[in-house]
């Protein structure tokens, strides 16, 4: 009898669990371009490109390895344009005798797997995704005997588990579990800043941009350039180049912003990763490796495994344990739709131009310039926090609920109530004339507090401790905050707010319907 097996177009690995174990001559693989995932927000051209090409090259690559695969098109003419309505299309012509399918990355299409069993009146066994290195209730097993969700310790657990950077007796390398203090390097001139790795579009990619260009011509982003990994051989290969070129610098600079770099040290992986086509512990393991060769300093390799094997598996815990009322959570009451300049990148404030014309050209802008730039000013000027979401899900081609909305709803907008973060991650103009050489050329003034050349973000940082005093006050992180507010004359304090409420009044709002 048949098992039909449908593969997301986020599990792209040969060694899906759904794939292990199974007599091929008895299996049907099913890839689904569909519709509604590729409009159910208005996706960067580029994230849809990637997502298309990467199936197309991973059911090509089933086919030569002896599967059986039903590839279902986009531009199928009988295309439902449905994961469920495929699957029902899939179970009438090939009549499995029951359904094989790795648990999605996203609370909507569990919801949808969770009700074929009684619709196709077959067997559905839904397994562990487990490519991630914590699963679902192992995460909540920990989470649940704690008091605080403290990512640190949590990393600590997957270090233990993996083995990575520790010593034979059980210790971390080097003494210390986390070195990012040693990461927080401002950009030095004359720095030599790698590109990742880029790959020429074959003939099935070309195909597929073609299409893209015709039917998603109104998305947001640019496609001309592409050149993203869309195979696992590929992105093995821009895993190597990044481990050599880029990884023994990452660390030290990776909290650095520079105009028209738009790489930096960064690996640009993350797509791949998302996708399938690499592995978290693969990742963190070339990590390691060149570490122990000798390669790469320990700061680097630390602080790059931390954000795989630590935050990476954290969020996607954090997820899956507090869906589906995070994703409405809104604790700091925030209600300003969010600016049409996160369109257009038609800003005056040079950090905010350039991250999102990086945002625009590539779907891509690293770390800092999404947490601290981005995500930083929406949460001072009060964004509703559900449209910082969206629109960070609709830009980035790395952007997947699981691990996009605990990092905009929990981590970047505090909109969960400190949850996920013990204090909100707010900044005025310092940091960024800090970690970047913007704030010279820009048409604000950094070093001015407030007034109509005073850089926005200063304002708007006392304007958004002033308004939720009453909230963080007491938050012993934020005491050094709340003490420089303290000795502020309260002449300095109303110019503040004053100052803050005058930028907030010239900006103008995105368009109705943006998103979806």
């Amino acid at each position: 009898m048949t098992i039909l097996i449908p593969v997301l177009g986020d599990q792209l690995s040969h060694g899906l669990a759904s794939l292990r174990d199974v007599d091929r001559a008895d299996a049907v693989v099913l890839l689904m371009e569909v519709a509604a995932e590729t409009v159910y927000v208005r996706h960067h051209k580029r994230k849809i490109a990637l997502i298309l090409s990467a199936m197309r090259h991973f059911a090509d690559e089933l086919r030569g390895d002896g599967w059986t695969v039903d590839y279902i098109r986009l531009d199928d003419p009988d295309n439902s344009g449905s994961f469920t309505g495929e699957v029902a299309r899939a179970v009438a012509r090939h009549r499995p005798s029951r359904l094989r399918v790795v648990e999605p990355g996203e609370w909507r299409v569990r919801e949808m797997m969770d009700g074929w069993a009684a619709r196709f009146a077959i067997p559905v066994d839904i397994l562990e995704d487990d490519r991630f290195l914590c699963g679902i209730l192992e995460f909540q097993t920990w989470a649940q005997a704690r008091n605080d969700l403290v990512m640190e310790y949590f990393y600590r657990e997957m270090r233990r588990k993996t083995g990575l950077l520790m010593t034979a007796d059980g210790k971390p390398e080097g003494g210390k579990w986390n070195l990012d203090s040693e990461n927080r390097a401002p950009p030095r001139r004359g720095l030599n800043y790698p590109e990742p790795m880029h790959f020429a579009p074959d003939e099935t990619t070309a195909n597929v941009m073609a299409l893209v260009a015709d039917r998603f011509a109104g998305h947001f982003g640019r496609l001309e350039k592409f050149a993203l990994p869309v195979t696992a051989t590929q992105a093995r290969a821009a895993l190597t180049h990044f481990i050599r070129t880029a990884l023994p610098d990452f660390g030290t600079y990776q909290d650095a912003m520079v105009t028209g770099q738009d790489w930096l040290y960064h690996s640009w992986l993350s797509p791949a990763l998302n996708l399938g086509l690499l592995t978290p512990l693969e990742v963190a393991q070339a990590a390691a490796d060149a570490h122990a060769a000798g390669d790469v300093p320990l700061n680097a390799a630390e602080g790059f495994i931390r954000q795989i094997i630590g935050w990476r598996e954290y969020v996607r815990g954090y997820y899956w344990m507090e869906m589906p009322d995070v994703a409405g959570a809104n604790a700091l009451e925030a209600t300003r739709p969010l600016p049409e300049f996160y369109w257009t990148g038609e800003t005056e404030m040079l950090c905010m131009a350039e991250a999102v014309r990086n945002t625009r050209d590539h779907g891509y802008a690293h770390h800092i310039q999404r947490l601290m730039v981005l995500g930083n000013f929406a949460m001072l000027a009060g964004v509703r926090p559900q449209e910082v979401a969206d629109w960070f899900l609709v830009v980035y081609a790395d952007a997947y609920e699981w691990v996009e909305l605990p990092n905009v709803i929990g981590m970047s907008q505090h909109a969960d109530g400190g949850r996920l973060a013990t204090k909100p991650y707010a900044g005025g103009g310092a940091y960024i004339n800090r970690m970047s050489d913007h704030c010279g050329p820009c048409r604000y003034d950094v070093k001015q507090k407030t007034g109509p050349d005073a850089c926005p973000f200063n304002a708007l940082y006392w304007d958004f401790l002033a308004r939720h005093e009453r909230r963080f006050r007491r938050n012993r992180r934020m005491a050094n905050m709340y003490g420089t507010w303290d000795r502020m004359k309260p002449e300095a304090r109303d110019a503040c707010r004053a100052s803050a409420a005058a930028f907030l009044d010239t900006i103008e709002p995105a368009a109705d319907g943006w998103a979806r």
